[in-house]
């Protein structure tokens, strides 16, 4: 395995989504190898603890929906790091929502967290990383090159992202900063846990099928020696397991071999539970100004 120590010690990263799963794991990676971590995220105890462990790294609540909370964890993170070289934008949530009689507020929640939310994130911080050692990562997902139903929301909104961060690299290059995209399939963490456990899921992902085959559950560690070597070497494109790299450059192909060999069965059952079943996002959001509002509407 090799030491990436040298590559990351000093530098200033910046983690969304820092108080659990993924974004937590990597704050204690970097900080192990000398890296200096600042942390965003919606909960203030696990944050806390996590900077805890991180050698008391700085960190701020901050819900990434809202661009005015963003920029205040950037310019947190700046003054107390005393610049920024990387900014991991990690903060993600997800929840199942069949196309054809899905609740709406599913896929308008997956957009805001996951595509407004990378945005604010590389806005805010990319003036302060637009350098010669600068870099972003945006946490993408394998969903947004293979699609599988009742994750219409999720692989639009990684989608979305990948886009975000294929584009910011191309604008970037002016002042020799990178950016890169990380593609993962589904890791150990408790907001997969949290997704996976509902009767629609476990109708369409049964013994031997091949949603259960794409949602096999790999270690957290996977994903966090990835981003590691990732954020080292600042590369473009971070996988986990290796096996999603062989993947990405055919998902044309990959698509209709996956719609293929779904058992219509299956899918069926699956898509009438979906319909009907009370589901909660993986990272439950708390109200925004907008809903509030919305509400306020419909109470008149």
């Amino acid at each position: 395995m090799t030491d990436y120590t040298a590559a990351l010690a000093g530098r200033r990263v910046l983690i969304t989504g820092a108080a659990r799963g993924i974004g937590a794991a990597l704050a204690r990676r970097l900080h192990a190898r000398g890296a200096r971590v600042a942390l965003a995220g919606l909960e203030p105890g696990p944050l806390a603890e996590v900077a805890r462990d991180c050698g008391d790294a700085p960190w701020r609540e901050c819900d990434v929906r809202d661009l005015a909370q963003v920029e205040a964890a950037v310019a947190h993170a700046v003054e107390a790091l005393g610049g920024l070289d990387v900014v991991v934008a990690n903060a993600g949530t997800a929840g199942q929502m069949p196309i054809v009689g899905g609740d709406p507020a599913v896929l308008e929640d997956t957009l805001r967290v996951n595509v407004l939310g990378v945005f604010h994130t590389l806005r805010a911080a990319g003036p302060h990383i637009s350098h010669p050692r600068g870099y972003a990562l945006v946490v993408s997902s394998l969903a947004a090159a293979v699609k599988l139903p009742l994750l219409g929301a999720y692989s639009a909104s990684k989608a979305a992202a990948e886009a975000l961060g294929d584009t910011l690299a191309l604008e970037l290059r002016p002042s020799g900063a990178k950016a890169g995209v990380a593609y993962f399939a589904e890791l150990d963490t408790d907001m997969t846990t949290r997704g996976f456990a509902t009767r629609a899921t476990e109708r369409l992902a049964g013994k031997g099928s091949l949603a259960g085959r794409l949602t096999r559950v790999a270690p957290l560690e996977a994903g966090i020696g990835a981003l590691e070597r990732g954020i080292a070497l600042r590369s473009r494109r971070v996988v986990a397991p290796r096996w999603v790299r062989a993947v990405l450059p055919v998902r044309m192909l990959a698509q209709p071999v996956v719609a293929s060999a779904l058992s219509r069965r299956r899918l069926a059952d699956a898509l009438e539970i979906a319909r009907t079943e009370a589901i909660e996002l993986t990272t439950p959001q708390p109200p925004t100004a907008h809903a509030s509002e919305s509400a306020g509407e419909a109470a008149g």
